[in-house]
This record gives structure tokens, C-alpha cells and sequence, in this order.
């Protein structure tokens, strides 16, 4: 009964350096992103880039947009901040890729390092289809 309480106090210590060290090293703010972004979208076994688009991130969450090349400019909306990372959702939008085609839901998954932002995202469009794929983005000076 003893060794049970040991190992379980040692577990919660343990747990709870690794908590606070995490917590020290913080949460990625949306001041600390906040900018234009030059992005693209790459897709493929060999990786081609399929979209060039501009990213704009403000630093309250609330008008973060999309804009895709002959396109508007389409709002991101932000799901959750957590560790290095920003995860949106956009849509529904004109597809760039596929004309005539509209984008139901675009889901991104962004991880942030100075001003670089590397990535994924998947794309529902109204065909039924989903692409998945890579991001990668660099902030504007």
C-alpha cells in the first residue's frame, strides 16, 4: 500500500513540473502572429504548390482573412490558440483550384516560429471531394 502511495505522489509531482514547464514556455498569443502572411498551399506526391494566398492576422482574433489570388477576401475564423499553434476554419468560398466549385469548409492547422508558419489543412469542397495538404507561410517585414 505504501510503494502504491509513493508511486503515486511521484506521479503527481512529475505531472505537475511537466504542467508548469509547459505553462512557462507558453501559449502562442495572436499579437505574436499578428501581420501579413505570405502563404501557399502544397499538395501531391511531389509536393507542387497549388495555391499562393495572403494571410491577414490580427492581433485580437477578429479580422483574420484569406485572400486567394482573383479571389475576395474570404474571413478565417479561429477554433483554438494552443502551444505553437493556431488552428482555423473558412467557408464556404469560390474555389481557386477547381472553378465552378465552391470550398464548404477549409480546416488549417498552423505552427508558428518567428515568422515562419508551417502547416496542414484539408478541404471540403461541394463536389464531395477533400483535398488534404501542407502550408507553409512567411510574415511580411
Amino acid at each position: 500500500m505504501r510503494r502504491v502511495l509513493l508511486v503515486s505522489a511521484a506521479l503527481i509531482v512529475g505531472y505537475t513540473v511537466t504542467a508548469r514547464a509547459q505553462n512557462a514556455m507558453g501559449t502562442i498569443k495572436l499579437a505574436d502572429v499578428a501581420g501579413t502572411w505570405d502563404s501557399k498551399t502544397i499538395v501531391g506526391p511531389t509536393d507542387s504548390v497549388a495555391v499562393r494566398s495572403v494571410i491577414t492576422a490580427t492581433a485580437d482574433g477578429k479580422g483574420w482573412t484569406l485572400k486567394l489570388p482573383k479571389g475576395d477576401r474570404v474571413p478565417l475564423r479561429i477554433v483554438t490558440v494552443g502551444g505553437d499553434s493556431i488552428v482555423t476554419e473558412a467557408g464556404p468560398f469560390p474555389s481557386a483550384l477547381r472553378p465552378g466549385q465552391t470550398v464548404t469548409l477549409l480546416h488549417s492547422i498552423a505552427h508558428y516560429k518567428g515568422d515562419k508558419s508551417t502547416g496542414t489543412f484539408e478541404a471540403h469542397y461541394s463536389s464531395g471531394d477533400v483535398v488534404r495538404g501542407k502550408t507553409e507561410a512567411t510574415r511580411r517585414k
